[in-house]
């Protein structure tokens, strides 16, 4: 059985019911054209606490995060970021949030890490990390680099701050893009399949990192492949098929106990024995 330690940011960072999640979605529809690829979906993120979501591919998984980041317009539903709801204008298809302003504080509150690590390849790994705040969030160069190099030490790869992208390994790679999105002081951090791209040795040295930030009780949201990454690391696991939350629960229900048959069929074909 896969279950959760009890000594991680479940027990680090207790949740009232009166507490308002960093992230709220209620009802929300994203269609492309005429493929609607999320049905109606509603799920909280609050604060402290690790949500993983997860199903087969085209389950809406991703897009539900590019959605709460508001990477990508739904065209229907409501997206609050501590309990303040994103304005919105027109309707369908045309829907736009309303107010730019709005848009760009929550973006930067909402810090991604992308499956294809997404460095910029004429900087230098320390570069990449500051750069943000220096020119989104007009943060001090001299404090922003002190904070940056912090980071890159968190993540294991303190020595490569004058390194490029291009002669660091996938893994290492990865572990930049998880400090530049810490360096933003994120209220959330959202992972698109973090791992999916690497090798299993280098895998291992990310869900290392992920692990240790779930510890510290940060916020977070991630889309995954890896069951056994949810289970451990998550207080709630969010099973998705075909645009709708067909199971969710505390990892220990979800991949003790699953009560979907679609749910028993996924686990039976992702979970090693």
């Amino acid at each position: 059985m896969l279950t959760k330690d009890s000594n991680s940011a479940d027990a680090a960072a207790p949740v009232t019911a009166a507490a308002t999640p960093v992230i709220e979605i209620r009802g929300l529809h994203k269609a492309y054209g005429d493929l609607e690829v999320l049905k109606g979906v509603s799920m909280t993120a609050p604060r402290g606490h690790v949500v993983s979501l997860i199903g087969s591919s085209g389950s809406g998984k991703s897009t539900l995060l590019r959605c709460a980041n508001l990477l990508e317009d739904s065209q229907q539903g409501e997206i609050l970021f501590e309990g303040e709801p994103i304005a919105w204008k027109g309707t369908g298809l045309n829907r736009r949030p309303a107010d730019r302003k709005q848009l760009m504080r929550i973006r930067t509150n909402l810090s991604m890490v992308f499956q294809q690590f997404n460095l910029w390849s004429h900087m230098t790994v320390l570069e990449n990390v500051m750069e943000a705040p220096v020119t989104v969030l007009g943060r001090d160069k001299a404090e922003t680099e002190e904070r940056a190099r912090m980071y890159l030490d968190k993540v294991g790869i303190g020595d490569k701050c004058d390194v490029y992208p291009a002669q660091m390994s996938g893994g290492q790679q990865q572990r930049a893009a998880i400090a530049r999105a810490l360096c933003m002081e994120p209220k959330a951090l959202l992972f698109d399949e973090p791992t999916s791209a690497l090798d299993p040795e280098l895998e291992q040295e990310v869900i290392r990192v992920i692990k240790a930030l779930a510890e510290e009780g940060r916020t977070m949201l991630i889309v995954t492949h890896d069951m056994r990454m949810a289970a451990d690391i998550s207080d709630h696991v969010v099973f998705l098929h075909k645009g709708l939350i067909e199971e969710e629960g505390a990892p220990s229900e979800l991949f003790g106990n699953p009560k979907s048959e679609r749910l028993q069929q996924f686990l039976s074909a992702t979970v090693p024995a």
